[in-house]
């Protein structure tokens, strides 16, 4: 059910650089609603790129951590890993950079909740920087806390949502930030397809996103691992693969 008279996000936080708006700003455009193209993952996940790194199989979570060390505390069944609430976010034990990240999600299929507290998780890119995971089918939140968002910075161009419980697919072209000396030499840079839609394209991110504010970027490797965040609802994944990007010069 959509809110009427509900107060959908903030108008107390930071002002974001450049921009009009302030940080999960509530007198932010909505994204438009777009219907995406129907595809055939709603009955069975796709076939990884022949040179893929496939960090998820639907077998296990033997390439998978808990984020403080030991054991990822996720369940796997019938192709798919899901949250178990409390458990904590899980990561991968190998660390990527630069290239094409694909994964599929669905939300689950009991609605519970609303605006943020409906169908939450997140995919974070080295660890650190976060590609909103959300229910954000008829269901209004705050435009930089939708679904696809680069959270807290850049609503998607779309809303490009499917309805809870099928599956839906990002495909994340990434560019890790570059250090010298201590100091930033260049932002991240992000390009978004959600269920085969762009949702941004080659975005310059502002630091690191966060809850109500925006962190300074802080140096740290161009390889980390891809993180996948326990917000207490029973949102699922599956088919998660990485392609390094090379070069044909």
């Amino acid at each position: 059910m959509a809110m009427t008279d509900t107060k959908l996000g903030y108008d107390d936080t930071p002002q974001i650089p450049g921009a009009t708006y302030k940080i999960h700003d509530n007198k932010r455009p909505q994204p438009p609603v777009v219907t995406p193209p129907s595809p055939s993952v709603d009955e069975a996940p796709g076939t990884p790129p022949s040179d893929a790194d496939v960090m998820f199989d639907g077998k296990s979570l033997d390439k998978w951590m808990a984020l403080e060390g030991g054991n990822a505390g996720w369940q796997v069944e019938d192709g798919h890993m899901q949250v178990v609430p409390g458990a904590g976010d899980v990561q991968t034990k190998e660390h990527f950079g630069d290239g094409q990240y694909h994964l599929e999600w669905a939300a689950p299929a009991d609605i519970k909740g609303e605006s943020q507290g409906r169908g939450n998780s997140g995919v974070f890119l080295m660890g650190i920087y976060e590609i909103q995971v959300l229910d954000s089918f008829d269901n209004p939140t705050y435009a930089d806390g939708a679904a696809a968002a680069i959270y807290g910075q850049y609503p998607p161009l779309v809303n490009a949502s499917r309805e809870p419980a099928r599956w839906q697919i990002y495909d994340i072209i990434w560019i890790a930030p570059r250090f010298e000396e201590g100091k930033l030499k260049s932002p991240a840079r992000v390009t978004v397809l959600h269920n085969g839609l762009v949702v941004h394209h080659d975005r310059e991110l502002l630091g690191i996103p966060a809850h109500r504010m925006l962190r300074e970027y802080r140096v740290h490797n161009d390889r980390g691992p891809l993180r996948l965040q326990d917000h207490g609802d029973l949102v699922r994944y599956r088919n998660i693969w990485f392609r390094k990007m090379g070069t044909n010069e």
